[in-house]
């Protein structure tokens, strides 16, 4: 998108902003806030697979 004249100040505006979100989640640093969200993401999807792993053993009709 920053190749197209005139859409390269949006594009950095974009990236700045999204840097600025995980630097949040990381104690100032952007690639720890992605590393927190992304043990985040993935613990809760190991909850949910579990979750429904077990509720399907117990709904199962033999």
């Amino acid at each position: 998108m920053g190749h197209f004249p005139g859409l390269q100040d949006l594009t950095e505006a974009i990236a700045t902003q999204i840097m600025h979100f995980l630097a949040t989640f990381g104690s100032g640093t952007p690639l720890r806030g992605l590393f927190v969200i992304s043990l985040t993401c993935s613990f809760v999807g190991a909850l949910f697979d579990t979750y429904a792993y077990y509720r399907y053993q117990i709904l199962r009709i033999d």
